[in-house]
This record gives structure tokens, sequence and C-alpha cells, in this order.
């Protein structure tokens, strides 16, 4: 199988760097533009049978501990759009952009690979902002229009590019952070990181 294995930063996937992996890497940078580049650059270049993206996330969603592993199902952008008076109005609201234009349905990017529902990992959904921080309004408005659970910088750039390139992908996401959270002691980063990378090994090592 020919398998690429997509990560933001290196550091996120340093440990399975370190095993005798059979996959092709990729380390985008963070955030949507550079995801969205280079690994459209990297498709045209060879054609692969998966793409994995792994990556930590910061959750809105209680019943999710720090470190714990998931898949990603659904994905969107979650701040592209108009904020007025308090509250947020995606794309699809506007009328610039149809909720169901492909890659879309219902305004998500959702990736139906069988592959998720094969391992024990919770599946979830998340957003994908510009923006990550501490503003209270910003992350209470973002929560309450998608009722998320997760949120990345490069998540649903990942599903859009894999979608429109027609190609199986999963997604695979660890809890560094509670959102809004930037005190550092706070997060689990070392934890999220060798969760995440355990579980990348089991998954390799099935497909």
């Amino acid at each position: 199988m020919n398998l690429l294995l997509v990560a933001a930063a290196e550091l996120e996937i340093a440990p399975f760097l370190k095993t005798n992996y059979l996959a092709d890497i990729l380390i985008t940078g963070v955030g949507i533009p550079s995801t969205i580049f280079h690994l459209t650059k990297k498709l045209i270049t060879k054609k692969y049978d998966l793409v994995i993206q792994a990556g930590i996330a910061g959750t809105f969603n209680d019943q999710l501990s720090l470190s714990d592993v998931v898949m990603v199902k659904k994905d969107t952008f979650g701040d592209i759009g108009i904020e007025e008076k308090g509250k947020l109005y995606s794309l699809f609201e506007t009328g610039f952009t149809g909720k169901n234009d492909f890659p879309y349905a219902n305004g998500w990017i959702i990736n139906d690979n069988t592959l998720l529902e094969n391992t024990d990992l919770p599946v979830v959904n998340a957003i994908t902002i510009n923006k990550i921080g501490d503003n209270i309004l910003q992350n209470k408005m973002v929560r309450e229009k998608y009722s998320a659970d997760i949120e990345s910088m490069e998540g649903a750039a990942f599903h859009y590019v894999c979608m429109q390139e027609k190609i199986k992908f999963l997604q695979l996401r660890s809890i560094s952070n509670h959102v809004g959270e930037r005190d550092k002691t706070k997060w689990q980063l070392k934890n999220a990181i060798i969760n995440l990378n355990n579980e990348l090994i089991k998954i390799t090592e099935k497909i």
C-alpha cells in the first residue's frame, strides 16, 4: 500500500519517525494555506492508496480527556464567514456558497472511509480555524455554531484536498488542551504526542 503520513509539525509525529515505518512523510507547516498547498503538490506527484493526517488538537468536549486520541469524521472551516453583532454567519448562511456544493455535505466535509469504524477510538466532529486563542467570544461563537468536539488549524484543509483528489484519508488527533486554555502548564502535550503516535503505529501496522 502506498501510504502518505501528513503532519503540520515534525514534533507531532517524532516517535513514529523513529520506527521502521513504511510510509512517505509530508510536513506541511501549520495552518490552512500551507496544508492545502503542500498536500496538493504532493498528491500531484504520486498516487496514494491512503493519506493519514496526525496531529494535536484542542477540545470543546468535556467528555474528552487530555491526551485522548480520536478519529475525525466531519470537519469544516469554522471561522470563514462574517461576524456581526456578536454572531457568526458561515459562508453557507451568507449565500456565498452552497452547503451541499462538493465537497461539502450540509456544510461539512465528511469522511466516509470505513476504516474509521475499524478502531476503538472515539469518532468526533471538528472545526478548523485560522486563529487559536483565548478570545472567549470567538470560542463561544464557534462552539455554539458547530457543536464540534475539537478544533485544529489544518483538519478541514486536509479533508478538502483529499476529497477533491478522490483519495481515501484518515484524520487522527490527540487532545493536548481545552480550547481557550493558553497556560501551557495545564496542557498535556507530551502525553498527547505519545498516545497519538502509539495509535498511529497500531493503525499503520494493520493496513
